[in-house]
């Protein structure tokens, strides 16, 4: 399916579109201040050699040394370089052989800086791909283990073969991703094509610049627009920022030839994302509610652990009888929830709940619509059948955080829970409290200190129930409204 992709690039965040058939199916955004560290490589200097702790502590140029173990080292391993199952039992060359202060030591950051410590790194380095992950350290060639074992054998003769004819005096190794299982051979060729580039531009700036300087830095959002969302199917790569265009067109001519084509500066007065109401798609995007053309709606609750998508029918009733209107209800909902797991970004389990429907023809159907929608998503899916209780089971592999959690954060007032209190609730909290109070200490006067709602109940529906509890406990209660108090919060003041 033909898809344009749109770029709108400010200073402090790029936010990326994919749009097919003027509907907008995935949103990338990308924060300039909250990008990590991870994948990048660095010159780094050696501070401090521990002995006692078989590490090392690396100057990277960042404001805490970053630490090395022994086992993320290259040499390692005394003899021969060993298999995966033999490294367990091999000995370790110590790390005071290895490395000394003062050394020139090339590293990747493998965790952030967390807290006080700061980043973890390894010497063996590894360069992500689109489809392959090099090892120019390496001559491994592997399969990622998430692919099926009957096909593992064909896919790393095929690789082998590959990485041999591109060798073009390169070497290394190669991992296939989950991703390019389906790879053609041209579209391997091109990764390993561009991964022994990237190696080659990190030798050379090793040579170049001083210890502790920055020698690659994994691609930004633009970068990576390039190498993973860009495809056969794109007619256009719109981008509303000329210094960014310059650059990324450099970036592509590279690296991504087929793509250089497609890049557009887009010089339209109106905001990009305005072209196809994308603002709107994405505050629609972070509601639970999803409502079909048809007038019925989905409901998408995240947790922790899964993710449940409801259908209901609202108030569709156009159809000559109730299964019709239930089976094009279901129709139309199997296309929005494959859009909405790829707009909203959602991984692991994923339960659907379409509404019960009677024919055994219109399961079939439906469940057919919607395998055929998630076969468009660029991310591994897999949907099981109809459960005895009529729910549709599925998992869609995580590749980033999800867009709620990318761009919000649990409510200060509910906690997450997605509901409070009603204000009678919290007033009889705090009669049970002022009750409470009153049995332990002896104040001249209580004061209740809660959100204009409550105060509102108390000297209206409640002012029966405050006056019969200041008569009971023979002290006064007094009232006061503060609006910066959200709906649960309250405080009761001994005078």
């Amino acid at each position: 399916m033909q898809q344009d992709i749109l770029i709108n690039w400010s200073p402090q965040e790029t936010r990326v579109a994919v749009v097919e058939s003027g509907s907008v199916q995935e949103l990338h955004v990308e924060r300039t201040l909250e990008r990590g560290l991870v994948g990048n490589v660095y010159l780094g200097k050696v501070a401090r050699v521990l002995p006692g702790m078989q590490s090392a502590f690396i100057d990277i140029g960042l404001e805490r040394a970053a630490f090395l173990h022994v086992a993320d080292l290259v040499a390692s391993f005394s003899g021969p370089r060993p298999s995966d199952a033999e490294r367990s039992a091999q000995p370790l060359v110590p790390i005071e052989k290895q490395v000394f202060e003062g050394q020139s030591l090339m590293v990747q950051v493998i965790k952030d800086p967390i807290g006080s410590k700061g980043a973890r790194l390894s010497a063996q380095i590894s360069i992500a791909g689109r489809l392959l992950v090099f090892l120019p350290q390496d001559d491994h060639i592997g399969v990622s283990q998430k692919i099926p074992s009957e096909q593992r054998q064909e896919l790393r003769a095929r690789l082998q073969s590959l990485a041999g004819d591109a060798a073009s005096g390169g070497g290394g190794g190669f991992i296939l991703r989950t991703n390019g299982e389906d790879a053609s051979d041209a579209e391997l060729a091109e990764d390993i094509a561009y991964l022994r580039k990237a190696w080659a531009r990190i030798k050379s700036a090793a040579l170049r610049l001083p210890a502790k300087s920055l020698l690659h830095q994994d691609l930004n959002l633009l970068q990576r627009v390039l190498r993973d969302l860009s495809s056969d199917g794109t007619q256009s790569i719109r981008i509303d920022s000329r210094e960014q265009f310059d650059a990324l067109l450099v970036f592509a001519r590279e690296f991504t030839p087929a793509a250089a084509e497609k890049l557009q500066h887009y010089k339209g007065e109106r905001p990009i994302f305005d072209l196809f109401s994308i603002d709107e798609e994405v505050a629609k995007a972070l509601g639970r509610r999803v409502e079909l053309k048809s007038g019925g709606y989905v409901i998408v609750d995240q947790t922790e652990a899964l993710t449940t998508v409801d259908v209901n029918t609202g108030g569709f009733v156009g159809a000559r009888n109730f299964d019709d209107t239930i089976f094009k209800t279901n129709l139309e909902a199997a296309q929005t929830i494959a859009r909405q797991l790829r707009l909203r970004n959602l991984g692991g389990i994923i339960v659907v709940d379409f509404i019960d429907m009677v024919k055994e023809e219109h399961r079939e159907a439906v469940l057919g619509e919607f395998r055929k929608q998630l076969a468009r998503d660029r991310v591994k899916t897999m949907a099981g059948g109809f459960s005895h209780l009529g729910l549709v089971e599925m998992t869609r592999k995580r590749t980033r955080e999800s867009l709620a959690h990318l761009l919000c954060e649990p409510c200060p007032v509910c906690a997450g829970k997605g509901t409070v209190k009603t204000a009678r609730s919290v007033a009889y909290d705090i009669l049970r409290e002022i009750l409470r109070e009153a049995r332990q200490f002896s104040p001249k006067e209580f004061r209740v200190v809660a959100s204009p709602k409550v105060i509102e109940l108390f000297l209206d529906e409640e002012s029966q129930h405050l006056a019969g509890l200041s008569d009971f406990i023979g002290k006064p209660i007094a009232l006061q409204s503060e609006t910066a108090m959200g709906p649960e919060e309250y405080d009761i003041v001994l005078l």
